[in-house]
């Protein structure tokens, strides 16, 4: 939403509440029993604006945190990204460093799905998968998946080549598919640039990391649902009617307290 949409919103929406207040006023003239009626006509006026012209406002309040983060010096944003082994990871860091506001990519890991491993199986691929490349550091069998950590300059491609060549050899069989993961660090300010960079290759980042996100999700964590907040926004429509209600005793008690001051002021 543009500025000047919210500023026509926010008119339109002080507009309702002055119409709101001076319903208020014409108290004077109605039966006290119509006071009730006032006051819900109030919450109504106030729910329906808050609704049509403060709600969109309010859903806008994460991406107004996230652009005053992105502005701040020296934030950086951490991505967390799931790539298939089809993607052409040579191709897509050379992309991302080329551009303003890269730090870091790093390949810490490949997950090559199989079956599921019977307990023989599994015993097997904890004991052979460490001595099928010295590179691989870590690694982790599941009930259906194994899991290689990558160690310094160790690309998945080289970890998944010869995981592949051994398994052919032993199996007769190529690997269909492989998942690596990978970390990209990037300024904050540049982060907008860089996920567009990813959606257009078809990746979104599993996860988020740094002040940008993290601010994001406390405000997402904190503020109301729009229910919520509409009926507070009918909160603010009766209290204006009850300002209004009541203006005419309020403006004559201000006017002698004020009288009452300059009077104590002078002894």
């Amino acid at each position: 939403m543009n500025i000047i949409t919210t500023i026509i919103y926010l008119v339109l929406f002080i507009i309702m509440m002055v119409f709101v207040f001076s319903i208020g006023m014409l108290k004077q003239y109605m039966p006290k029993k119509e006071v009730i009626l006032v006051i819900l006509v109030a919450f109504l006026i106030g729910s329906i604006g808050g609704a049509f012209f403060l709600d969109p406002i309010y859903d806008e309040l994460p991406n107004v945190v996230s652009v005053i983060e992105k502005s701040m010096p020296n934030n950086e944003e951490t991505l967390y990204l799931d790539l298939s082994s089809s993607v052409n990871i040579d191709e897509l860091k050379d992309k991302l460093s080329s551009m303003n506001g890269f730090k870091s990519f790093d390949e810490n890991s490949v997950t090559i799905p199989l079956w599921t491993f019977n307990e023989r199986e599994h015993d097997y691929f904890e004991g052979i998968v460490g001595n099928i490349d010295s590179h691989y550091g870590n690694y982790n069998v599941t009930k259906s998946e194994i899991q290689i950590s990558l160690k310094d300059n160790y690309t998945s491609t080289q970890a998944l080549k010869s995981f592949s060549d051994w398994y052919k050899l032993v199996y007769g069989d190529t690997i269909s598919y492989a998942q690596v993961h990978a970390v990209l660090v990037v300024d904050s300010s540049s982060l907008d640039s860089f996920e567009q960079v990813l959606l257009e290759k078809g990746i979104v980042a599993s996860k988020i990391d740094g002040p940008v996100q993290d601010n994001v999700n406390t405000t997402n964590s904190s503020m109301l649902s729009n229910t919520e907040f509409t009926l507070v926004c009918g909160g603010i429509g009766v209290v204006v009617a009850i300002m209004g209600i009541y203006i005419d005793s309020v403006v004559p008690a201000y006017r002698k307290f004020r009288k009452f001051l300059r009077e104590k002021r002078r002894r």
